[in-house]
């Protein structure tokens, strides 16, 4: 029998697991899986070496089969967030918009981006200099197409979003550069 693991702060898991490099290290992101009746703790490096922040919450996977996705999304954000493609430069909804507002996944609804650290990049795509929070995203290795280049993905329920490059504007450097399709706005 399978349960679901306890949403655990990292504070409650630096308790149960002998964690000493988390003050001395620098991490993006923390996620907990299962896998043949042992709880992994999986750490990532962070792009920027930012600590991770103490009692910061990680919510549960959102885990759907594809019948399920493909009931909810739309042809064009089913192909982009769970297939990985990619939609024209210059033609999504919100490559040029100023609205102020939160960017959430399209697939389950996560605050991934805020409107005040999008800016114009001229790539074709929204791009961000930050996501809204350091647990919101995740990056792995791209090398699809005969590039590298990091991919970037929902933390929540694995949505491809796009990909980062490390040609972005201060203060971090860092150019998210993010699909229309995988995202909606929430206006302030």
């Amino acid at each position: 029998m399978c349960r679901s693991l306890p949403t655990l702060t990292v504070k409650e898991i630096a308790r149960h697991v002998n964690l000493s490099l988390l003050g001395s290290k620098y991490y993006s992101g923390m996620q907990l899986k299962r896998q043949r009746g042992t709880l992994n703790l999986i750490l990532q490096k962070n792009h920027q070496k930012r600590h991770l922040a103490e009692g910061a919450v990680m919510g549960e996977k959102i885990r759907k089969d594809s019948a399920e996705w493909k009931q909810q999304l739309t042809q064009n954000q089913y192909f982009v967030t769970r297939q990985k493609g990619t939609e024209p430069p210059f033609t999504g909804e919100y490559d040029d918009t100023e609205t102020q507002g939160t960017y959430k996944c399209v697939c389950c609804g996560q605050p991934l981006f805020r409107s005040d650290t999008k800016f114009h990049s001229g790539s074709g795509w929204p791009s961000f200099y930050a996501p809204a929070s350091e647990e919101a995203v995740e990056s792995e290795a791209d090398t699809s197409h005969g590039m590298r280049r990091t991919e970037v993905k929902c933390s929540r329920c694995d949505a491809h979003l796009g990909h980062v490059f490390d040609d972005g504007p201060q203060p971090t450097g860092m150019r998210y550069c993010i699909n229309s399709v995988a995202l909606e706005l929430e206006e302030d």
